[in-house]
């Protein structure tokens, strides 16, 4: 392979884990990072009118602003937008948060920190992380009504917080060179898709346990319903 072969290969690898990197993982990690725009872009909006109204009110009940005056409103204007626009920066999320992140957006988080982690595994494991995704999406509509001390609570903190999180941070510790290297009958990566599998059953059966009773509240208030209204009479 020639030099500038290596070059285009490095480049399009690149790429990829750029696109990797910035595809999403699940729903919620969209939504946590549009609403830290949204705040931002509040923040700028009332910033520039501020100076706007200052400016405004400056020449009306002190002297005119003048073309000097009019272009240094503007350049004020321009600075409030660019450092309202880039400050602060989204918070990323650490390994060591994720178990103490609040209920109700510890889906969205550890989607983030598991789009971060992507581009590094393989890609059954890669496959794997979007289907967590999608598990954590049915997951977090029910995080929000969830009491934080109960054990339901308890059991989601430490599987999507903490064995999730530790699963992937345990193989990104083995050195690249060795992670396809037998040891005890499996690779690395082997162990990684096979606790990924784990995990994203795990992640949809308290998904599910959690929609159960809300599912039979949902069946008796139909129930009510039809013996008040229809007056069926069934042993049912």
């Amino acid at each position: 392979m020639s030099e500038t072969d290596k070059i285009i290969q490095l480049s399009e690898k690149a790429i990829e884990r750029s696109r990797e990197r910035l595809r999403p993982v699940g729903t919620k990690s969209k939504a946590l990072r549009y609403q830290h725009v949204a705040k931002k872009v509040g923040r700028m909006l009332i910033a520039m009118g501020a100076l706007l109204v200052a400016g405004v009110l400056f020449g009306t009940f002190v002297q005119p602003l003048g073309i000097m005056g009019f272009l240094s409103l503007l350049l004020l204007m321009a600075a409030a937008a660019f450092v309202f626009g880039k400050y602060p920066a989204f918070p990323e999320p650490r390994r060591e948060d994720l178990p103490r992140t609040d209920l109700k957006q510890l889906a969205g988080r550890t989607e983030i920190w598991l789009e971060a982690q992507r581009p590094a595994l393989p890609p059954p494991a890669r496959q794997l992380i979007d289907n967590i995704g999608v598990q954590l999406d049915l997951l977090a509509p029910q995080l929000q009504s969830l009491e934080a001390n109960s054990p339901a609570a308890s059991h989601i903190r430490k599987l999507v917080g903490d064995d999730l999180p530790e699963l992937v941070s345990g193989y990104q510790r083995i050195p690249a060179g060795l992670r396809k290297e037998a040891h005890a009958g499996r690779t690395p990566d082997d162990t990684l898709v096979g606790g990924l599998q784990m995990l994203e059953r795990e992640i949809g059966d308290a998904a599910r346990n959690l929609a159960a009773g809300e599912m039979d509240k949902l069946a008796t208030r139909e129930r009510y319903l039809q013996l008040k209204y229809q007056g069926i009479d069934t042993e049912d």
